[in-house]
């Protein structure tokens, strides 16, 4: 079997959903086969987009090989001015690639001007003008190849994001015209939401042959005719942890949980789509954490929970991977002790992405998010006081949220501002199929058929133009906020942040 990781997104790690899924079919006995299409479509397009004649794209392009030899390296993560110019350099190079597609492309997003992916229909068209995809000259060759080499049974594509899904409907289309005989399996976060859509209908059918929601193991177990259940197995990430990631070494992602064990927030996907929750016990994750660092030999650990579990944090702090690591956490009582965050620092903890949301508390418990703003003080302290760095989420426009509630918030991230490493702002989107629609206006902008999220009217009148003009000119205007902004790193954001991370300890 083939499997295939499409593009684009942010080409710094490799995917986990190939490893989960190469793991159970090779421990049934199945051969497959993992390609990185991401990560190899982005280096060929740089390798190969023509210097356009400003002076700022033709330096680019002169130091291209320098800039992905040093995005590569530990030096240049030690000086964020000459870290920002080599980002910004290689994405103008990716840029200027993708302008004459209609494209406004980056190293972490794909955006066709002509055809979206929340339209069924531009998903066909990208499939009929396979062609016509800016990526198509490398995927043709590449899987071409590989299908030759291979003759596989089957082909797996992993489908997890919106930027992903134009490039996966051309990938589809090639595959259709290129090898009509191999049946195609479609999977992924993508696809999971659209298929646990009450309103789904497959347009796809004829182009797909298999649609697939949720764990894909077992379903494709079951397609290869295999006899052996799919088992729980360590993801395998032979294939991909020698591939040339932007990285100062590998990346290692790894996912302790699938779900959320709070599962209480209003507007959530989690529970809108009814995910479950399932966590691996704290010690397999300990087993699984000492096997794979000793046979990929990782630069960073990505925990890719939802909200790492306080049974895991108690885990890796009592029992420590040996090798740094990050990820999302609940704030809790424990995050705001001291003393456990220095357990956690000592233990390779260098960075806690948090989901504090809003600094009023009348709209986090609007929001069912069982975080106190007093709390979340604590912790930030803690965290801060340990030498753990900390990437914030706050969130604006749920419908409980005034402006005066936003204020309130700015308030919070100001005075606190010693204590946040980095900053994510993000507008309140309503995910399609909430319950908590029902209560809210919705009208009938951007209604495509595989739509993820409503527009709706603010019952507050705190719309989404209102919400840009506050964050423009009152949020990211207060001084010690703009330094936390500007520290950002352009386009790989959290999954390079861990490295700028410097202990205090």
């Amino acid at each position: 079997m083939l499997l295939i990781h499409p593009p684009l997104t942010k080409p710094c790690e490799p995917p986990a959903a190939l490893a989960h899924l190469a793991a159970a079919l090779r421990g049934a006995g199945c051969s497959c086969r993992v390609c990185d299409l991401n990560l190899e479509g982005l280096l060929h397009l740089l390798s190969t987009t023509p210097p356009a004649g400003d002076t700022w794209s033709r330096r680019a392009c002169r130091h291209l090989d320098d800039n992905l030899l040093a995005l590569r390296g530990e030096d240049l993560y030690r000086r964020p001015a000459r870290y920002q110019r080599a980002v910004t350099d290689c994405n103008r190079l990716i840029e200027n690639a993708g302008a004459p597609h209609g494209l406004l492309l980056s190293l972490a997003n794909y955006q066709d001007r002509r055809l979206s992916p929340t339209a069924s229909g531009d998903l066909l068209r990208a499939a009929q003008r396979f062609r016509e995809n800016i990526f198509y000259p490398y995927f043709s060759r590449r899987l071409a190849g590989l299908i030759e080499e291979e003759s596989p049974s089957h082909i797996g594509i992993s489908l997890n994001f919106l930027g992903q899904a134009l490039c996966t409907f051309a990938i589809i289309g090639f595959l259709r015209d290129h090898a009509p005989g191999i049946p195609i399996i479609l999977g992924g976060g993508l696809v999971t939401t659209w298929l646990r859509n009450p309103s789904w209908r497959n347009p796809f059918s004829g182009l797909v042959d298999h649609l697939v929601a949720g764990p894909g193991e077992g379903p494709l177990l079951d397609l290869l005719g295999s006899d052996r259940p799919a088992a729980r197995a360590v993801p395998d990430y032979a294939g991909l942890d020698r591939l040339p990631y932007l990285a100062p070494g590998l990346i290692l992602p790894y996912a302790a949980s699938s779900g959320c064990y709070w599962r209480k927030c209003s507007f959530c996907p989690e529970t809108s789509e009814e995910n479950p929750y399932r966590p691996l016990p704290p010690q397999t994750v300990r087993q699984d954490l000492a096997r794979l660092t000793a046979t990929c030999r990782p630069r960073l650990l990505h925990i890719l929970d939802n909200a790492i579990s306080p049974a895991v944090l108690r885990e890796l702090a009592g029992h420590p991977p040996g090798i740094p690591w990050y990820g999302f956490a609940r704030v809790d009582d424990r995050l705001a002790e001291p003393g456990f965050c220095r357990q956690l620092r000592q233990a390779g903890c260098v960075m806690l992405k948090l989901g504090i949301e809003s600094g009023s508390q009348r709209v986090l418990d609007g929001m069912h998010k069982g975080v106190d703003v007093g709390q979340a003080s604590r912790a930030l302290r803690a965290l801060a006081g340990a030498g753990i760095a900390t990437y914030v989420y706050l969130l604006f426009g749920t419908p409980g949220e005034s402006p005066e509630a936003a204020r309130e918030t700015l308030a919070f991230t100001a005075s606190h501002h010693r204590c946040i490493t980095l900053l994510n702002l993000a507008i309140f989107n309503l995910p399609v199929g909430s319950p908590e629609a029902a209560g809210l206006e919705i009208t009938g902008r951007h209604a495509d058929d595989l739509s993820l999220y409503h527009d709706f009217r603010h019952p507050l009148g705190w719309n989404r133009r209102e919400i840009r003009l506050f964050l423009d000119r009152e949020f990211k205007r207060q001084p010690a906020i703009r330094k936390i902004i500007q520290r950002d790193p352009p386009f790989f954001t959290s999954n390079h942040a861990a490295f700028f991370a410097r202990p205090t300890d």
